[in-house]
């Protein structure tokens, strides 16, 4: 015997209100995930667009000081997100203790990792800049820049572990407070220190540093204040099982982000073989971009916790309905982003130059892009789901074929073996992120979601 008609509507009005819900709590976690995101890009945006007076020379060491802070954060990225992931399915789980004791754990980690990563970037990073192909003109504002930069390193990378501890449990505004507090920092110091004004000295490049440094302590300060004021940690004799939970989540992250990094590395080498100019662009285009990720990566990572959470207290559905709207979100702002990269590229290129070398360059690098952040999003999205899931093994894999296997291999072939233009250079990138896109959806849609277990 079928139900009664008005059986159906109330169901049916009862699964729209879930779908009303869920779209609610996907926008309230990566909102703030996004405008974080947002502004602490914006640090680095800010540091090309103020160097940007000093000529391209500054422009590219400064860019070069940001990539192999990036690179370096790989290992603590995959400790962020082993923690986030942890975390969530703890808290979803109701097993609050537990997830306060992982967060303490994940703290005594990336200190004792931050010593190491602050001693090997004091001491090669110059010498790993000059590897990639930096000028003697390009070097000397680089170095300078790169060691104030990992002398203070420890900052950046409890930032992003303090963030990912907050981001497990679901609070993902005191981590945008933060990184508020640090651009208005950073906009405050950077300006007069580079170019001596307001009766500071004249520093240049390293006027830069110092202002990422200071702001970048404050942020820190706060976050562990506040996670100490909101009980987020739990002091104690580290536990070993949950370390080895966490990393076993986060190690293919850290592999993941190596690959990625590294690859951008090689990249970056094969454009700065194409002129100072060139790179200023490639820079200055990554910059412009970078904003693009925002959305896509602040979906991504609300996949990831709401996925987590969902997952630990057993709602498969609320899981798979959380992953769509994500998705739907990241593809609709990411859409509109295209479009301001396609048609508007030469606006946007000038707020950063006046060279018309970078920005005839830089407008075929905003164009092709363009073309890129569908996938892109795509890719964010359905990675973090599979973040939240704890298959992070195939995302690294994933990337490190389409990183290496696609833009490296190509790229040189394309530089190196054909000697091709720049914008075929370029172009490669495409391919890359098309691929992934596609490999990661097709994982998702074979991912058994009753099965996980961290």
């Amino acid at each position: 015997m079928s139900r009664p008609p008005y059986t159906s509507r109330r169901q049916q009005t009862d699964a729209r209100q879930r779908r009303v819900s869920i779209r609610r709590n996907v926008v309230n976690l990566s909102l703030p995930v996004l405008l974080s995101s947002l502004f602490q890009r914006l640090v680095s945006i800010v540091d090309i667009f103020l160097v940007g007076g000093l000529g391209a020379a500054a422009i590219a060491a400064t860019g070069l000081g940001q990539l192999l802070i990036f690179v370096t954060m790989t290992v603590f990225w995959g400790l962020a997100t082993g923690t986030t992931v942890v975390i969530a399915h703890l808290w979803g789980g109701g097993h609050h203790q537990e997830a306060r004791r992982a967060a303490f754990v994940a703290v005594i980690a990336c200190a004792v990792m931050v010593v190491a990563a602050s001693l090997l970037g004091w001491l090669f990073g110059t010498d790993l800049a000059r590897f990639l192909g930096a000028r003697d003109e390009v070097i000397g504002f680089a170095d300078g820049y790169i060691r104030l930069v990992f002398l203070y390193f420890g900052f950046t990378a409890g930032l992003n572990v303090l963030s990912a501890i907050m981001h497990g449990r679901g609070d993902t505004r005191t981590p945008m407070e933060a990184i508020i507090l640090v651009n208005i920092l950073h906009v405050c110091l950077a300006w007069p220190l580079i170019y001596g004004k307001l009766g500071l000295p004249r520093l240049e490049v390293i006027g830069a540093a110092y202002a990422i440094n200071f702001s970048e302590f404050c942020g820190f300060a706060y976050l562990l204040i506040q996670a100490w004021r909101r009980k987020h940690l739990k002091f104690g004799r580290p536990d070993g099982e949950l370390f080895r939970r966490i990393w076993r989540v986060g190690y293919p992250v850290a592999l993941e982000r190596v690959a990625q990094q590294s690859g951008q590395l090689f990249y970056s080498k094969f454009i700065i073989g194409y002129g100072t100019a060139a790179y200023a662009a490639h820079q200055i285009g990554l910059s412009i971009e970078s904003l693009s990720f925002m959305p896509g990566a602040g979906m991504g990572i609300a996949a990831a916790t709401l996925m987590g959470q969902a997952l630990g207290a057993r709602k498969y559905k609320r899981a798979k309905i959380s992953h769509r709207e994500a998705l739907r979100l990241a593809v609709l702002v990411m859409t509109v982003m295209a479009l301001l990269f396609f048609f508007f590229p030469h606006f946007l290129i000038g707020l950063f130059t006046h060279d018309p070398a970078v920005i005839e360059k830089g407008c075929v690098f905003l164009r092709l892009v363009a073309f890129a952040q569908v996938p892109l999003a795509i890719s964010f999205v359905y990675a973090g789901s599979l973040r939240g899931t704890g298959d992070t093994h195939y995302v690294f894999l994933v990337t490190l074929v389409s990183m290496w296997g696609i833009r490296v291999f190509l790229s040189y072939l394309a530089a190196e073996v054909l000697h091709l233009s720049l914008y075929m250079v370029w172009g490669v990138f495409l391919i890359d992120w098309l691929f992934r896109s596609v490999a990661f959806w097709w994982r998702y849609q074979r991912r058994d979601l009753h099965s996980v277990v961290l």
